[in-house]
């Protein structure tokens, strides 16, 4: 029964995710919005590495890792986040909630295979531009999304291969509208674009004991870059917008645009940490993204640039003792995490750069391995230096990474 309630699930979140924004981020402004954490709960409440894999939890960071799965593995997530925006003069603040991911992983002998949905970037803002009786007033909503199918194979004890197919979709609205106090009506701009783009990205997991109890992981995920195909269509409209906001249309034309490929960039993460199995694991990760050739001639600023981005990664979990048949809290990994990103955006010749402190649980609920991870974060992004803005964010995640046992051999007496 479980099967068919996440197969109907699966079809109703991805039906349903081209329509969440899942953040408020003045930010998202900028080229198809913010990015959004491509991962789990657990990997997440560790800074977000990528390098921890198991048997029993999905890591939808890198392939190599559905490789090392012994049960079929359900991931389901979401989040809440609670805001505050302010500059030089003012602040505002504000929440909003999303879905972030849902994914099978089942394993076949040396072999495992998974699918799933998750949004990879996220368009939700709000912005006044106020001279003199000029007033613009800009908003957009939207992003871009995946559906994932992956593999992994487990080559020998200490090696896992993987590779993971995409296709990207979803669409974005920016809309411009422009009053001026001496003028009885406004005038309105809608761009939308539906975007569409078939993607991959390569995994390696490695792991080797270096003592009795020590092991060693290394984890490397390659991501080539590729073309988002953006179907583009603009509406230009004399509006005359009401006390409540409401906007009555005068008149209306559409404009012609022209289609356009956006070149997305390349990434790739190297990550290593040390650990006892079912016990503890400390990591770091770097991560390069060739932002430096991201192209989007659609939705040009002149004060905007874009240059090769980074982040760096550390954390890792402690679990007290996995099989304690007496203490229910020594079954609870804890986990912790930093994490500081260069984001590649430039504005006004000043870099835009994110950190955050995280840390979480994973609570053992129902038979065999399952959990309910629940994570939690704090972070910045931007400054108010330089006329620019700063959002402090506080997140709060909530994950059921599910255990069955799909294949049973049947042995008869």
């Amino acid at each position: 029964m479980i099967k068919k309630i996440l197969v109907i699930v699966l079809v109703f979140v991805t039906a349903i995710s081209n329509a969440q924004e899942g953040t408020s981020s003045p930010y998202s402004f900028y080229g198809i919005g913010i990015q959004k954490f491509k991962g789990t709960v657990e990997n997440r409440s560790m800074g977000g590495l990528s390098v921890v894999t198991d048997s029993i939890h999905l890591n939808l960071q890198n392939p190599a890792s559905f490789g090392e799965l012994k049960l079929t593995a359900y991931a389901l997530g979401a989040s809440y986040n609670n805001f505050k925006i302010s500059n030089d003069n003012e602040s505002s603040s504000g929440d909003n909630a999303s879905l972030d991911y849902l994914a099978v992983g089942i394993p076949a002998g040396k072999f495992g295979f998974g699918f799933g949905v998750v949004p990879l970037t996220s368009v939700g803002y709000e912005l006044n531009d106020v001279n003199g009786d000029i007033e613009r007033q800009f908003t957009g909503k939207g992003g871009l999304n995946k559906v994932f199918l992956a593999a992994g194979v487990k080559v020998n004890k200490n090696l896992s291969l993987g590779l993971d197919f995409n296709y990207n979709f979803g669409n974005i609205e920016n809309k411009t509208i422009l009053r001026r106090s001496d003028v009885q009506f406004d005038t309105r701009e809608i761009t939308k674009s539906d975007l569409s783009a078939f993607s991959m990205s390569f995994g390696l997991v490695y792991k080797a004991m270096i003592s009795e109890k020590l092991q060693v992981s290394t984890s490397v995920v390659a991501t080539p870059s590729f073309g988002l195909a953006s179907e583009n269509t603009r509406e230009l409209a004399t509006v005359v917008i009401g006390n409540t906001g409401q906007e009555a249309v005068v008149e209306r034309q559409d404009v012609q645009v022209d289609d356009q490929d956006i070149d997305l960039p390349s990434e790739f993460k190297f990550g290593s940490g040390i650990g006892e199995n079912k016990k503890w694991f400390v990591g770091a990760e770097y991560v390069y993204l060739d932002s430096g050739k991201f192209t989007n001639t659609l939705f040009t600023q002149d004060n905007v640039t874009y240059e090769s981005g980074s982040k760096f990664k550390l954390g890792g979990y402690y679990l007290p003792k996995y099989n304690s048949l007496t203490s229910y809290f020594s079954r609870v990994v804890y986990r912790a995490g930093f994490r500081y990103e260069e984001t590649g955006l430039v504005i006004d010749g000043n870099s835009i750069d994110e950190f955050g402190m995280s840390f979480g649980v994973g609570l053992p609920v129902g038979r065999l391995f399952s959990n309910l991870n629940l994570g939690f974060e704090y972070g910045q992004r931007g400054t108010t230096d330089f006329g620019l803005v700063k959002e402090e964010f506080f997140n709060v995640s909530i994950g059921l990474s599910l255990n069955d046992k799909w294949f049973r051999k049947i042995k008869f007496n």
